[in-house]
């Protein structure tokens, strides 16, 4: 076997179709786009490079064959922050085969140790949580847009080579053709008619007012609860909603407000793999035709529930379930959609499971994000999970 670090276009082709290679055969694998997963990697496109570092290898047989990639990168944000200064993996695929998964294992756990680092997680994104974040073991049916798929097997390559959980996350899917339960309908409308508080969907015509409020409300939120965090500026934000304006929905995006001051934030995206299915990963000018085409057809039955936040002080108040009643409604005005997934929902994170549940959502994916810890020796700790979660987790 031969394994090459990506340094060209040639070899960065070769990472990219290794994917194509693996998947050939597997009829549920959707193809991401090739320029979404080379942003990445491209120091140009993605923030983390401003603390980071990352690297790629592809791993082909005596014949040439490609059989493998993986990367490995460093957040040196967070990478301090644990007990063991830890980097990652991810984007990793290989055929069937300890020994090739140990090479491409091992090829990072070198790179990564040679910086510095003493344990590596694994599999996640080179970037946010939403995105590429953790080996699905459960549920291997229809992967929603940025969420993991991978073949069944992944679970022994990982834990073979040594990985131990870190976290579980549960993936839950919402049947929109189900009415709403009664109870859950008068608690949601009951907090949305509070005095004081207000709901706002997102409207381009007014973007600039409701992107700084999304700014503020999501940059409160998650100050208290992600290590090192770093605020998202208003312009990332208009970016990231830009690059998706041909299939972002006014409706699926909330703010909640209380005394006009942003207090909660709600987003949610229609599903566009259930048109990159079609593509195979590339974006050429008869794939643009034939996405404008998909799309005009209501080919996108399913939406991804992206992220919801709530401000500290006004986390437990319901908020959530109000905002799961305005996309509802929303939702029910647009009878072609009959799929919600949300994802993930990470096992440290009792209360967001129990909203989910309490509108009517049942797990259906599981998945596992890994930590590899390079002193053997080393006791293993698992990622705090709070007291009052145990019984809802084991």
């Amino acid at each position: 076997m031969e394994l090459l670090r990506v340094t060209d276009r040639i070899s960065e082709k070769m990472f990219l179709d290794t994917a194509r290679i693996i998947y050939r055969k597997d009829p549920v694998w959707v193809c991401p786009l090739d320029n979404d997963i080379k942003a990445v990697f491209d120091p140009g496109s993605n923030p983390y490079f401003k603390h980071g570092v990352a690297e790629r290898w592809i791993l082909r047989d005596a014949g040439k064959n490609l059989i493998g990639r993986i990367a490995a990168f460093i957040d040196f944000n967070l990478a301090s922050t644990y007990d063991q200064p830890t980097g990652g993996i991810g984007f990793f695929e290989c055929v069937d085969d300890d020994k090739a998964a140990g090479m491409l294992f091992g090829t990072a756990r070198d790179w990564l140790s040679d910086k510095g680092m003493e344990a590596m997680d694994g599999p996640i994104n080179f970037g946010e949580t939403d995105k590429y974040w953790g080996l699905l073991v459960n549920g291997f049916t229809h992967p929603s847009f940025d969420v993991p798929y991978n073949p069944p097997y992944y679970q022994r390559l990982f834990e073979t080579y040594g990985f131990q959980t870190y976290y579980k996350m549960e993936g839950f899917h919402y049947d929109l053709t189900k009415p709403l339960d009664e109870r859950f309908r008068k608690i949601a409308e009951w907090v949305a008619n509070k005095p004081g508080y207000s709901f706002r969907h997102f409207s381009w015509k007014e973007q600039d007012e409701l992107i700084a409020d999304f700014a503020s409300a999501f940059n409160e939120a998650w100050a208290s609860f992600k290590k090192n965090f770093e605020p998202l500026e208003p312009e990332y934000i208009k970016g990231v909603l830009k690059k998706a304006k041909p299939i972002i929905d006014e409706e699926f995006i909330w703010i909640a407000y209380f005394e006009g001051k942003p207090i909660a934030i709600y987003l949610m995206f229609p599903d566009l793999n259930q048109i990159l299915r079609h593509l195979n990963g590339k974006m050429h000018l008869v794939n643009m035709i034939r996405f404008l085409y998909l799309r005009h057809r209501k080919t996108m039955t399913r939406a991804k529930g992206l992220l919801m936040g709530v401000v500290p002080k006004f986390q437990g108040l319901g908020i959530e379930s109000a905002f799961i009643l305005k996309v509802r409604g929303a939702i029910e005005r647009k009878p072609h959609y009959k799929e919600v997934e949300f994802s993930w929902v990470a096992d440290f994170n009792p209360k967001m499971r129990k909203i989910f549940i309490s509108v009517g959502s049942v797990p259906a994916k599981n998945y596992i994000t890994y930590r590899y810890l390079f002193d053997r020796t080393k006791e293993f700790k698992r990622y705090p999970i709070p007291e009052v979660s145990k019984a809802a987790t084991t």
